[in-house]
């Protein structure tokens, strides 16, 4: 109480984080990964690494560093992440990969993007390569996310989301969980997760979430195509429920009766 009398109200506590990483036989970029975030500013509550049948010691590296395990026997990152999704018990969701190298700020920044702006349910980051040739490293990521954000946001009808850099809010998560499609190994997982948080959930970009990733899956044309049939098989999939014209008029629909203060309705899982 102050000294007119008034009650104050009480702070609320911050909120807890739960990080969580898919990885299947991936130990040593998994143990410079999980060295990174130990070196946080704001230590995350948890750390879930989900072992996705590695034959390596990715799950001993995981434990020796303090991560909490989560075992998921179905093969591919959809199934992987999802599991950890479930696992997670803090307000916030952040999610990277097993070769990624967070800067030390990074989970600062992301929580505090949370509490500035309640209204968002997912944020967004970049990233650029920490490996490669160095003159060509932030230009080549600049390019290869530059054009994934033009390709993908008219088809969405909105941001997409970037699986190396991400964060939602659990409650987020658990809204659209069963409409996530876990059981199609060549699905990318973040791109079926916008389709589904974007349907419900404000998605926002942090520019200040500093990542980097490995360059890894875009050193040989093989393995940049299977990206690109990847990419081209989790868009098909949603149609003809999300085929743009047909997407873009619900969530223009969406967001007039939202302003308008009128519920709408939820889709079927």
């Amino acid at each position: 109480m102050t000294r007119l009398g008034r009650m104050i109200s009480p702070t609320p506590p911050p909120a807890t984080v739960s990080i969580v990483i898919p990885v299947k036989d991936d130990s040593a970029e998994l143990a410079r990964c999980l060295r990174a975030l130990s070196l946080q500013t704001r230590r995350p509550d948890e750390v879930i690494v989900v072992d996705n049948g590695s034959t390596d010691a990715s799950a001993t590296v995981a434990r020796e560093a303090g991560a909490r395990v989560v075992r998921c026997d179905r093969a591919g990152i959809p199934a992987a992440s999802s599991a950890g999704y479930d696992a997670a018990s803090g307000d916030l969701i952040l999610r990277l990969d097993a070769d990624c190298l967070p800067a030390a700020s990074w989970v600062q920044v992301m929580t505090a993007a949370f509490a500035a702006r309640p209204d968002v349910g997912v944020f967004a980051g970049g990233a650029v390569f920490v490996d490669g040739p160095r003159a060509l490293r932030s230009p080549l990521a600049a390019a290869y996310l530059g054009a994934y954000a033009l390709l993908l946001a008219p088809t969405l009808g909105h941001l997409p989301l970037f699986g190396s850099n991400l964060g939602f809010r659990r409650d987020a998560w658990h809204d659209i969980r069963s409409l996530a499609h876990r059981a199609d190994a060549e699905l990318h997982d973040d791109l079926d997760l916008a389709f589904h948080f974007g349907e419900r959930h404000r998605i926002r970009f942090v520019a200040d979430a500093a990542m980097g990733m490995s360059m890894r899956p875009f050193a040989s044309r093989r393995a940049f195509g299977r990206r690109i049939v990847r990419g081209a098989r989790t868009v098909i999939v949603h149609w003809p429920h999300d085929f743009p014209p047909i997407r873009w008029t619900r969530l223009a629909l969406r967001r007039i009766l939202h302003r308008l203060g009128v519920p709408t309705p939820r889709r079927a899982s």
